[in-house]
């Protein structure tokens, strides 16, 4: 365990519903019930139908192992429950383990969700002073932390205020401030970025960012996955309660992404019958690509993207223009594209089977998940053909190494595109001013 911060062995969770629960009952309503009893049992065995409260059991966690090591990032990631909360609430004792065993090794703190661990009669500095204390700090350490806890939360002007009286925002960025900044060996986070404006959400990466690199241990259980992917160096993937994958980020992200949402990087619709469009044409397959023509979910903001279709004519004589619909996960529309380029502009397409792909230039597109819808149209008159939304879905992470459009700056950066644009910048004349 020396060299482990967490080691998690067969760890398991079991949990019973649809028990029915006794009500809470008179004495009179008690004593009437037990004279009753007898008569009851009596009508159920004459009538064949004895009673019985059924339950079921579901395992929110089976059998999970791994091991974390100090100063490691750990991103855990999986669909609405697949137990990645689960976990985080066994690593911090709030809920006991069925089956399995887990060690932690080193002061930890958590957060889980809003207002965990805080009491709602307390101020907010009562309740700073109260999570340090927990944690086992002195209060002179407490003292030193206590205002950039106080600065980072922005509830100077509440701090004396009792906390049941605090908005969710400022509940939330209270608790991660105590989280992120008193001295723990181990921080748990979960779904933090769910929550919160934009502002709130640059200074809990930027902080989160900082807490790694200052060599502390970090659980992260987050869907945003390019905060995963640029803070974490090792993902656990888990689905229905158990381990269904475990390595680095980018190899497990991009398996997450194929296997976890209704949409994926390539599809195909190996049913004639069966594929989207009519009479003229019809969708054969569609995919995400990079460079050397392989099928990739997860993209460098640097590189360029191809998104490719395979369709079939159906009919010889239209028009046919392939487009691209691309969305952000947020439903903005990023932008609409066409096969406008003159080598089959305003050409008829004879029957046959056809393969078109746009790229996107590097550089170009924030990060983020992205979603494409596939359509192919003809333009006068305006006819649809066919148009398979959501078909597409990949993600654009920036690697944080400067030679981006983002440069050094490490926190929120919004739009659903970022060019690289060309910038020229010169220095004015110290005596005349700035040119004209």
């Amino acid at each position: 365990m020396a060299d482990c911060a967490i080691r998690v062995s067969g760890l398991g969770k079991l949990y019973h519903i649809g028990a029915r629960q006794a009500p809470y009952r008179t004495l009179r309503e008690t004593l009437a019930s037990t004279f009753a009893a007898p008569f009851r049992r009596l009508a159920a065995v004459l009538k064949g139908r004895a009673s019985q409260s059924v339950q079921e059991e579901i395992w929110a966690l089976k059998d999970v192992s791994f091991e974390v090591k100090p100063g490691e990032v750990l991103g855990i990631i999986g669909r609405n429950g697949a137990g990645k909360s689960t976990l985080l609430k066994i690593l911090s004792r709030i809920t006991e383990p069925t089956e399995g065993r887990a060690e932690v090794r080193g002061r930890m703190g958590s957060l889980l969700e809003v207002g965990t661990g805080f009491h709602p009669e307390l101020s907010g500095r009562d309740n700073i002073y109260l999570n340090g204390a927990i944690l086992g700090m002195k209060r002179t350490e407490i003292q030193r932390k206590f205002e950039e806890v106080v600065a980072f939360a922005e509830v100077d002007k509440f701090i004396d205020t009792p906390v049941k009286h605090y908005s969710s925002g400022m509940y939330m960025r209270l608790a991660f401030a105590v989280a992120a900044h008193l001295e723990t060996e181990i921080l748990l986070v979960d779904e933090v970025l769910a929550v919160g404006d934009a502002a709130f959400q640059k200074r809990c990466l930027g902080k989160m960012d900082d807490v790694a690199k200052h060599g502390r241990t970090v659980l992260f259980v987050s869907h945003n996955m390019p905060a995963v992917l640029r803070l974490c160096s090792r993902v656990l993937l888990l689905d229905a309660g158990r381990k269904a994958g475990e390595g680095p980020a980018s190899e497990v992200a991009h398996a997450y992404l194929r296997s976890g949402i209704s949409t994926s990087a390539a599809r195909e619709w190996p049913d004639a019958a069966r594929r989207p469009g009519d009479a003229v044409a019809r969708l054969c397959a569609a995919r995400v690509i990079s460079k050397d023509g392989k099928v990739a979910a997860t993209f460098d903001i640097r590189r360029p993207i191809g998104i490719q279709m395979e369709f079939e004519v159906l009919q010889a004589g239209q028009k046919l223009a392939p487009n691209y619909h691309l969305f952000s996960d947020e439903g903005a529309c990023i932008f609409v594209a066409a096969d406008v380029s003159p080598a089959w502009r305003n050409r008829p397409k004879d029957v046959g089977r056809y393969v078109t792909t746009a790229w996107i230039p590097g550089n170009f597109l924030a990060e983020g998940m992205v979603i494409v819808g596939v359509a192919l149209s003809t333009v006068n008159p305006v006819t649809v053909h066919f148009y398979e939304q959501e078909a597409l879905v990949f993600q654009v992470v920036d690697s944080l190494e400067g030679d981006s459009a983002r440069g050094e700056y490490v926190g929120s950066f919004p739009g659903v595109v970022r060019p690289m644009l060309e910038w020229q910048t010169e220095r004015a004349d110290a005596t005349t001013g700035v040119r004209p």
